[in-house]
């Protein structure tokens, strides 16, 4: 599976903020927000399914749409998103956190770049091998 990993920030200043000032800071750091979502739908879609998986559950695209107050179409476009993104992941209809917490999110997508660079990597050195570099 192919998945989509954008960092747009690469130093991210934790400070004593507010949970959503960092939640917010977490999905721009991903690339999860574009200039086109002027209401924020993207981060009410993500902060629904961080509260649903702190009960372990998961929530159907019909439910988030009730919870956000967004279009079910809206919903979707969005969770295809986080879904190829690497950041949540689907089950009988319904969308879940990847993982447990974002702790342990980071440490997947992580691992996700370090095994992506490394087939980057064996790609360059058979180029180089290839043009004798």
């Amino acid at each position: 599976m192919i998945r989509r990993i954008t960092i747009v920030s690469t130093r991210v200043n934790p400070q004593n903020t507010s949970v959503n000032t960092d939640i917010h800071a977490f999905c721009d750091a991903l690339g999860l927000f574009s200039l086109r979502d002027k209401e924020s739908s993207l981060y009410r879609v993500f902060v629904e399914i961080l509260k649903a998986s702190k009960n372990n559950g998961g929530l159907t695209s019909d439910e988030l749409a009730a919870r956000t107050q967004l279009s079910r179409g809206t919903v979707v476009y969005h969770l295809k998103k986080l879904f190829e993104s690497g950041i949540i992941i689907a089950d009988h209809n319904k969308y879940y956190l990847r993982v447990q917490n974002l702790s342990q999110l980071v440490d997947e997508l992580t691992r996700d770049v370090e095994r992506s660079l490394n087939d980057i990597a064996a790609i360059a050195h058979r180029i180089d091998e290839e043009l004798e570099l």
